[in-house]
């Protein structure tokens, strides 16, 4: 069965950092691509950042770019996204998922909140 676990959400100032994980189980991360999506509250979802966990491809989304760092560790089966510089726009809840066969997982998602 495949499961994403993401962690590492909390609540910092404006211009802090965060570093979330996800961490997969149930198949080899460097088989699949992971992104981390977010959805602030009356907003809809966007995704925010992946990886090719085979060759270590990223993507970043316009308003995260240079800010935003992702990366895998495939020994350890796990995603993190470094979070910095943040806003308090970036208030959300984050989450993780992967496409397999047509099928989407996701994770449970963590909260990330910026005050300022």
């Amino acid at each position: 069965e495949v499961q994403l676990q993401a962690s590492g959400g909390g609540s910092v100032q404006t211009g802090g950092s965060l570093r979330l994980s996800c961490r997969v189980s149930g198949v080899t991360l460097n088989d699949y691509a992971i992104g981390w999506w977010r959805r602030a509250p009356g907003t809809e979802r966007e995704v925010v950042s992946c990886i090719n966990a085979g060759d270590g491809q990223t993507w970043y989304g316009g308003s995260v770019e240079g800010r935003f760092t992702i990366s895998s560790d495939n020994a350890e089966n796990t995603v993190h996204l470094r979070v910095s510089s943040l806003k308090p726009e970036d208030t959300a809840v984050y989450s993780c998922s992967t496409l397999i066969l047509r099928t989407r997982y996701w994770g449970q998602g963590t909260q990330v909140t910026v005050s300022s």
